[in-house]
This record gives structure tokens, C-alpha cells and sequence, in this order.
């Protein structure tokens, strides 16, 4: 009779107005259109023809479906995949190695018994606050380390930043209790095999959203190819199709002082379209990566009890 009584209290206080309910659906609902609708109208201006969007402007239901900005892009294959792998291969190892050194960093800083934690912990926050700035660090990168036109110079600049080793320390401070350690090392285990094989195995959260971050961080990225890429087999996806975007705007602004044959190319070319085409092939890669890093991000936070 108690325990009913008990449940039905329970019940009782976690019930929902239901006109608090309908409040919070909406809500929802609202902020799912916002995220969705600009998607929907992008991939929809990439499929109108120019002719059709110089006419009657940007439609959610085009009048015309054209693939020509698709077409376009394609012709350009060759180049998109070369430069799609070296993004594909700039992503995954610039991730994977980022994880890793920024996990294995905000671990040490994390630990009390660490004699240099105060000291290595203002050499990461320094940087959060104000850094060298960009001459000083295009300096170090090509004529210190070599990395003008090098594919490294895509990944090693971006590996490890201020704010995500600040955010592993946190998490391993407040998730990660001394006495798993200290129990760890009365078994003899090392200080590598405990991060490995205790550490990480119960620390997925912060590993999917460092991962997360980033894979977006890698992947939008074509800063670091203007700076250190001048050889074009080596540009990354953003890049080139922001430099055939150029082009194509280039082309576009100067048509009329060009020859007749250029003008005509010029002016037939799907510039609006190809804009919108342009960022639907950037984000439907990344946009995949989320499940992914959902699925382990919500394992994690299931895993690793600690039993008092």
C-alpha cells in the first residue's frame, strides 16, 4: 500500500500540465523548422536553373528543376575527388591524433599529484587569452617546420586547441576519482595502460565531443590551405570550391570586357545555383558524422559506474 502510494506521488510530481506539454511541442517544433527549412531551401535554389532565379527570385518549390549547377560540378570531378580524399584524409587524421594528444593532455593537467600542473596550465590558458598572431606562427610553420605545401600544415596547426584541452581536464576532474587511479597503480598497471584501458573506456562523452569538434573544425576548414597550399593537387574540398567559386564570380563581374566566346560562357554559367549546390556537397558529408558521434556520445553516458 505504501509502495502504491509512493509510485502514485511520484507520478503525480512528474506529471506534465498538458497545456505545458502542447507549450513545449511547439516550441520544439518551431526550433526543428528553423534548423530544417534553410536546408530545404538551399537544396532547393540548387536545383532551379539561373534563368529561372534571375527571373522570379529564390523559391522553395522551384518552377524549373534543373541539375545544371550539379553537371557543372561534375565535369570538375577529377579535381573534386582528389581534393574530397584530402579532406577525407586531413579529417580523419587530424582527429583521431587531436583526440588523442588533447584527451592525453587535459588527463595530466587533471591529476593533483602532477608536479608541473600549475605551470603547464598557464601555458594552456595563455593562449586562450591572446597567441603570437598570424605572422609569427606562418613564420614558425614554413621556414621553422617546413610545412609550405605540405599536407601537414592542414592538420598539425589545428590539432590541439586551449578550449578543448580546458574542457578534458574538467571532465576528468569531476568524472575521474583519484581512487581508480590509486587503485590501478597498487595492481602495478602504468600510467599509459590506466589511461587506456581505464580512462578512456569510462571517458566516451568528452572523446565524442572533442571528436566532434574536431571533425567540424577539419572539415569546414580552407583558411590553412590559403596560407601554406599553393599547389592545387594538395587543396582541400572547401578550398577549391571556394576558389571555383571565385572564379565563377570572377567570370561573372567581368564578362562584359571579355571576348565574345568567354562572355557567352560567362554568362551561361549557374552562378546562384552553383552556390547553393557548392554547400550542399560541404555539408552532407559532415552532416553524416553526427549520428556517429551521437550513438558513442550517448553509450558513454551509460558506461563506467564507479561502486562505492
Amino acid at each position: 500500500m505504501k509502495k502504491s502510494a509512493y509510485q502514485t506521488g511520484l507520478e503525480k510530481f512528474n506529471r506534465i500540465h498538458p497545456a505545458t506539454n502542447f507549450v513545449f511541442n511547439l516550441v520544439f517544433i518551431l526550433l526543428s523548422l528553423v534548423c530544417v527549412v534553410p536546408i530545404l531551401l538551399v537544396l532547393s535554389i540548387s536545383l532551379t536553373s539561373e534563368q529561372t532565379i534571375n527571373s522570379v527570385g529564390y523559391q522553395f518549390i522551384p518552377q524549373s528543376v534543373s541539375f545544371e549547377s550539379y553537371i557543372f560540378l561534375w565535369k570538375q570531378y577529377v579535381v573534386l575527388f582528389r581534393a574530397f580524399g584530402v579532406s577525407i584524409f586531413v579529417t580523419v587524421v587530424g582527429t583521431v591524433l587531436g583526440v588523442l594528444l588533447t584527451t592525453s593532455m587535459g588527463y595530466v593537467l587533471s591529476r593533483p599529484q602532477y608536479r608541473l600542473k600549475k605551470f603547464l596550465t598557464w601555458v594552456v590558458f595563455i593562449p586562450m587569452v591572446f597567441n603570437g598572431g598570424m605572422v609569427s606562427s606562418y613564420f614558425v610553420n614554413t621556414n621553422f617546420l617546413g610545412l609550405k605545401n605540405n599536407i601537414w600544415a592542414l592538420v598539425l596547426p589545428l590539432m590541439v586547441s586551449s578550449f578543448n584541452v580546458i574542457v578534458c581536464k574538467t571532465f576528468f576532474q569531476s568524472t575521474i576519482p583519484d581512487s581508480i587511479v590509486e587503485s590501478a597503480k597498487i595492481d602495478g598497471a602504468t600510467q599509459l595502460k590506466i589511461f587506456f584501458r581505464i580512462v578512456l573506456p569510462i571517458s566516451l562523452p568528452v572523446l565524442a565531443t572533442i571528436g566532434l569538434f574536431l571533425c567540424f573544425t577539419y572539415w569546414n576548414d580552407w583558411f590553412q590551405s590559403m596560407l601554406y597550399i599553393d599547389d592545387s593537387k594538395l587543396y582541400s574540398l572547401q578550398a577549391l570550391l571556394m576558389q571555383i567559386m571565385n572564379n565563377v564570380d570572377y567570370l561573372s563581374r567581368n564578362a562584359a570586357t571579355m571576348g565574345i566566346s568567354a562572355a557567352q560562357v560567362a554568362s551561361g554559367l549557374p552562378k546562384e545555383g552553383m552556390r547553393m549546390a557548392i554547400a550542399v556537397i560541404i555539408v552532407l558529408p559532415i552532416a553524416c558524422a553526427y549520428p556517429f558521434f551521437q550513438k558513442y556520445f550517448i553509450s558513454g553516458l551509460t558506461i563506467g559506474s564507479v561502486k562505492g
